[in-house]
């Protein structure tokens, strides 16, 4: 009866090698999405549209997508966030400048896009597979919650928004400046030949 203890081992091994070399091949194609956020971001679309038309068609689980909602306002405030943020604490880091005469400092996010897409993708992906499972359809007065989470969503903007405007900085980066094509100064004027 000895022999059966390490067929168990055996198989533990193999289970948990084979779910390494899963979890290693997920992050590799994970990785390579990285510089494709406009794809991403359009993959996240179409699986949210797929959720929201399953939604509609069901008449139901109006409190997963409440849930759902909740959790990307909380992930939405961390990406307009700034890593350190001057109201909360003062470190010796980079932090945000606050008079015009300070130094500038780029705008780190306390939740990074590349994280931020992924918790929304995944959030999504969870929802929708939760949709599957008649458990999850409370029946409830949905009105009532869209106009909570509408109140909450707008109540919370105002609070970000208001936070932007006293330490004066955006968390959206346009990308670099462009500047127009540079003009001949008045005073230098190159000679025609007439």
């Amino acid at each position: 009866m000895e022999g059966g203890g390490g067929d168990d081992a055996s198989a533990a091994s193999s289970l948990s090698q084979r779910r390494h070399e899963l979890s290693q091949m997920f992050q590799h194609y994970l990785d390579k999405t990285t510089p494709h956020s406009l794809y991403r971001w359009i993959g996240t679309f179409v699986l949210a549209s797929v959720y929201a038309l399953r939604t509609y068609y069901i008449q139901g689980f109006y409190i997963v997508s409440y849930g759902l909602g909740i959790y990307i306002l909380n992930l939405l405030i961390g990406f307009l966030s700034p890593l350190v943020d001057p109201e909360m604490e003062h470190s010796d880091g980079p932090s945000l400048p606050t008079k015009g005469s300070d130094e500038f400092k780029p705008f780190i996010r306390r939740l990074p896009e590349f994280k931020f897409w992924y918790a929304i993708t995944k959030a999504f992906f969870v929802a929708f597979a939760m949709t599957f499972f008649s458990i999850f359809d409370v029946p409830v007065f949905w009105p009532i919650l869209l106009c909570y989470w509408i109140v909450l969503f707008v109540l919370t903007m105002k609070r970000q928004i208001m936070h932007m405007i006293k330490y004066k900085y955006v968390p959206f980066n346009l990308g670099k400046q462009k500047y127009g094509k540079k003009r001949p100064s008045a005073g230098s004027s190159s000679p025609r030949a007439d």
